[in-house]
């Protein structure tokens, strides 16, 4: 039975959005074609009919997730994306996680494409922060940017430290609180919340 363009395309968004979750999951090395096409309903021997090589999918998934991360952000203001992202429901939940803290410290091993959407993902994200923060009078220029490179560097880095720790170790918690107490602290009180 021949599939057509539109059902191609489909297969494929399938195939990205779970290699994606499990990516994040699993980290890059942890996931083999068989495991992966399996998971997405489809036989491996499909998987090159829509990609080059698995590199060329961990790319594009990783665009994927980088791009789902910034929507869910999207939403936020600053305190409520520290509020999410610094907590033990997202450290726990890897394969819906972001994907930044999932997966920054294996794309740091890979080629130069991978670590470009990676660098493209992390600006857009910054960017969408400095616009949520809010304006501070008398700040120096780039100041801003400074400041939610330091929240987002910081948040990532809880997370990984946190996943890094045994699920039940009191040292995974203590990561996640003293952090994201020092992070909220170090963000403007806004005027919606002053007395």
């Amino acid at each position: 039975m021949r599939v057509t363009k539109a059902q191609a395309q489909a297969n494929r968004e399938h195939i990205v959005e779970t290699a994606s979750a499990l990516f994040r999951e699993r980290g890059f090395d942890g996931v083999g074609l068989v495991d992966l096409m399996g998971a997405a309903g489809f036989t491996h021997g499909g998987f090159y009919k829509h990609f080059g090589s698995k590199a060329d999918l961990m790319a594009e998934a990783s665009v994927s997730g980088l791009s789902r991360s910034l929507a869910s952000t999207e939403a936020l203001d600053i305190q409520a994306f520290v509020d999410i992202y610094v907590s033990r429901r997202h450290r726990d939940g890897r394969a819906d996680g972001c994907t930044m803290s999932a997966l920054c410290g294996d794309a740091a091993r890979q080629p130069d494409e991978l670590k470009n959407a990676f660098a493209d993902g992390i600006e857009r994200m910054l960017q969408t922060l400095v616009e949520k923060y809010p304006a501070v009078e008398d700040a120096a220029p780039g100041e801003t940017r400074a400041r939610m490179m330091d929240v987002l560097a910081h948040a990532v880095g809880a997370i990984m430290l946190s996943r890094a720790c045994p699920d039940d170790s009191p040292l995974a918690d203590e990561i996640l609180e003293v952090c994201h107490a020092r992070i909220s602290a170090s963000l403007p009180v806004s005027p919606a919340s002053e007395p």
